[in-house]
This record gives C-alpha cells, structure tokens and sequence, in this order.
C-alpha cells in the first residue's frame, strides 16, 4: 500500500490538473492562481468546487454532465484524488482540476466572489465536533468570503444527523433553500445530478439508507449564527470514511 501511495504521488507531481503547495509557501508566496483560475481554465467558466472530494469521483461526474463549468475537487488525501486526476486526464477533461489542501486553507487559494458554486459531497458528519462540520458557521463563514453573492451551496449526504444540523443552521441563518430532500432518489426530482452516483453513495444506498440533499444560496458577508439544537445522533457508522484509499 506505502508503495502504491508513494508511486500515486509520484504521478501526481507530473500532473497538470493537480495543484499542491505547503502552507509555508501559502505563507511566503501566495498561491498564484488566486483570483486567476479561469486562467488556467482558458475560459471565463463558472468555477464550482467539490469538498472533501475523496476519489474525485463526483468532481469528473460533474465535469462531464456540465461541460460549460470548470470543476475543482478538494482534499487533502492526495492518494485518493489520484484516481480522478488520472482518469481527467485520460479523458482529455479540460475542464477539471484538483487541489491537495486542508479546506480550512481554502481562503488562500481562491478569491473573493471567484467561485460560483461548492459542492459537499458526503462528509464526515463529526456529530461530536461541531467546528469540525462543513456546514458550520465556521466553514460557511469562509465559504462566503469566496462564493459569489447568492452563490451556490450543495450538501448531499447519508447522515441525518448532518442534514437535520445543516437544516437548521439555514434556518437560523435566514437563508434561501433551494432544495430539500431527506430521500433524494424517490423523491421525484429530475435532475441530472441523480445520474452521479460515486462507488460509497452505492454502498450506502445499497445499505437501505436514503440520500439526502440540499440546495442553499449563500448570502455573501454576513453574521453567522450557530444553531443550538440537540439532534439525535446516526444510529450506525458510516463505514469507510477513515479507511478510504
């Protein structure tokens, strides 16, 4: 496995859809692409990011059913977006990039009102942790620094737990929701994103659990408010989360 990851980072070194920096660079440099990255694109696209990307998996799905918008997927585990860098690369996708990073360092790589839409595909829920959640205040706080006004927000989880937090903080929060559904695949919706099932979704619908997804407008600048709300917690574990290759 070690020598697989090591020869994973190897190819990915080489890749021109992959971008890694330290955060001592972040820090001493800067990350050029900030505020450039319809640069790199060659078009003047809407850039819409996948966080926690994993596979990238969802991130190339995307990119092939929405050729007019540029996709980056985000995520730390570089062993892990190697297989989506190198099947965009197979496919000759111009139109998906990966970067390697902590999402809480997602401020550095991206400029005010430069992003059109986030997707949050299937996180962690951290029931114990809420800072830690990607849809807490905290995250939306940064994710609004760099979305444009009413930009798009989308979670599609299996976590109740998560779904009803993120409900919650839309609430509290006053925002627009777009989309709300606790059984995405029966509830009648016609959407090509029901098309884009990644190899876990699969293992989880197969499970017997429903797939919940919503669709929020984030308001730009704005003062967040924490929801304060006991919720019941996930009866099960969602497997593989930690253990994904």
């Amino acid at each position: 496995m070690a020598k697989n990851k090591l020869a994973r980072f190897a190819d990915m070194a080489t890749y021109d859809n992959v971008f890694q920096y330290t955060f001592e660079t972040l820090q001493e440099k800067g990350f050029p692409l900030k505020g450039k990255w319809n640069e790199h694109f060659g078009n003047n696209h809407p850039i819409v990011l996948e966080l926690g990307c994993g596979k990238g998996e969802y991130t190339v799905g995307l990119a092939r059913t929405y050729p007019e918008k540029n996709f980056i997927g985000v995520d730390i585990k570089g062993a892990r977006m190697w297989k989506g860098a190198t099947e965009a690369l197979e496919e000759k996708l111009s139109n998906v990039a990966f970067l390697r990073t902590h999402i809480e360092l997602i401020a550095y790589f991206f400029a005010e009102n430069e992003v059109s839409e986030i997707w949050i595909t299937f996180p962690d829920p951290q029931m114990k942790k809420t800072n830690k959640r990607l849809t807490s205040t905290r995250f939306m706080n940064q994710y609004s620094r760099i979305l444009k006004e009413n930009g798009l927000i989308h979670l599609k989880s299996d976590s109740l737990f998560l779904y009803t937090y993120t409900r919650e903080m839309i609430r509290e929060n006053g925002l627009q929701l777009l989309c709300d559904t606790d059984d995405l695949y029966h509830s009648g919706m016609e959407d090509k994103i029901l098309e884009i099932r990644t190899f876990y979704e699969q293992q989880w619908l197969d499970r017997g659990l429903s797939i919940k997804y919503l669709r929020f407008v984030s308001p730009g600048h704005h003062e967040w408010v924490e929801p304060d709300i006991e919720i019941e917690k996930d009866p099960y574990r969602s497997f593989g989360r930690n253990a994904r290759i």
